[in-house]
């Protein structure tokens, strides 16, 4: 078919285990957060800054959860559009988004989070 290029064993093997990292990362993140976890970008009433467990080594490991899944998208679907597909559309929201919620944790959280950013990555430890 249009685009498909041949795939191979050890691409189902890895696409397969970085899929299970991103799930399990997934439940991790949303477990870590509790309460404070919601679709939009929001505070609530009693919100806190989470800084424990994952989000004391990256910020958005739920984002980071989102590009594992992307990588094991492009993994596991062996054609050049429909594989990449997860990394360019997810990208765009991350971009998109990541700048925004930051503004919005500084506005309400001010200097802690400022600390909290000095010493941990966004998305990936050592690394962004």
């Amino acid at each position: 078919a249009f685009a498909d290029y041949a795939f191979h064993p050890w691409q189902g093997w890895l696409g397969a285990a970085v899929f299970a990292a991103a799930l399990w990362l997934f439940r991790r993140t949303h477990k870590e957060l509790g309460r404070n976890w919601s679709v939009t970008l929001e505070v609530r009433e009693q919100h806190a800054l989470v800084t424990n467990g994952v989000y004391s080594r990256v910020r958005h490991p739920m984002y980071s959860a989102f590009w594992l899944w992307a990588l094991a998208q492009a993994l596991l679907l062996p054609n050049w559009i429909a594989g990449p597909a997860g990394l360019v559309g997810f990208g765009t929201l991350f971009f998109l988004r990541v700048g925004r919620e930051e503004a919005l944790m500084i506005e309400t959280f001010g200097d802690e989070y400022r600390h909290y950013m000095a010493r941990t990555a966004r998305i990936l430890p050592g690394v962004y």
